[in-house]
């Protein structure tokens, strides 16, 4: 079964037989699947009114444990954003009613952010269907393949030094 990375690479071999392309075998395959991916994911939050970036940093807050808030520095890096980018998705999520930003008690030029009431519930419901979401996907697989990319993506990212 041939799909479209199989005639990319033989369309180099034929214009540059002087150069080797199958490294595009693993790595175009795996571009091509992590948009297929985000695709399948972003649609899910979509279901609950939310982008990628909203719902991970409603989800950043949640995994901290109640009262469910953390200082904005910390959250930006959490969500890998710049503050500034931060500070517009807070901005968004507070009119919607999912989060607000206070100061914290020791240290009042510090700033934390905190679910609402109503943000911890949007997001246990977006999250629940997420994993559902997630799970359906890999099931498209056998677990054994499952399994091994978890355990080169693994290895590979520590490789390449990324978390």
């Amino acid at each position: 079964m041939q799909d479209h990375v199989d005639l990319v690479q033989e369309q180099w071999r034929r214009e540059r037989p002087d150069l080797d392309p199958s490294p595009q075998g693993v790595i175009g395959r795996l571009h091509r699947l992590a948009a297929a991916l985000t695709a399948e994911l972003t649609a899910v939050y979509a279901q609950f009114g939310l982008s990628e970036a909203e719902f991970d940093l409603l989800a950043s807050l949640r995994r901290a444990g109640a009262p469910y808030e953390l200082p904005a520095g910390e959250l930006a890096d959490h969500t890998m954003v710049t503050t500034g980018g931060l500070t517009k998705r807070v901005d968004r999520l507070i009119e919607r009613g999912l989060v607000v930003r206070t100061d914290a008690e020791d240290d009042r030029r510090r700033r934390l952010v905190r679910l609402t009431p109503a943000g911890v519930e949007l997001i246990d419901r977006a999250f629940t269907a997420h994993l559902a979401n997630e799970h359906r996907l890999l099931a498209l697989l056998p677990a054994g393949d499952a399994a091994a990319l978890r355990d080169a993506s693994r290895r590979w990212l520590a490789a390449l030094a990324h978390d």
